[in-house]
């Protein structure tokens, strides 16, 4: 009995406790990112550094974009960020 506990305390060690203020400010640092810089700043790096074609930059943009409200949305249903 007691080597199951052990075991299962082993387990959980090894996951991210997504409760934590480091994880909880990390994923929420992430999402902002992900929605406000992401269609703003890489764009602009996309079509001005690279050189990349407008429309890819552009679904490059809205990818990210949704990619952070999709993260923020997930932060908010687990109830990790209110």
């Amino acid at each position: 009995m007691s080597e199951e506990k052990k075991k299962g305390s082993n387990e959980k060690s090894l996951k991210f406790d997504l409760m934590s203020k480091f994880w909880k400010t990390s994923l929420a640092l992430l999402a902002a990112l992900l929605t406000f810089a992401g269609p703003t700043y890489v764009v602009l790096v996309l079509l001005n550094v690279l050189e990349i074609n407008y429309a890819v930059s552009m679904v490059t943009g809205f990818v990210l974009f949704v990619a952070g409200l999709t993260l923020m949305w997930f932060l908010i249903r687990k109830k990790i960020i209110s």
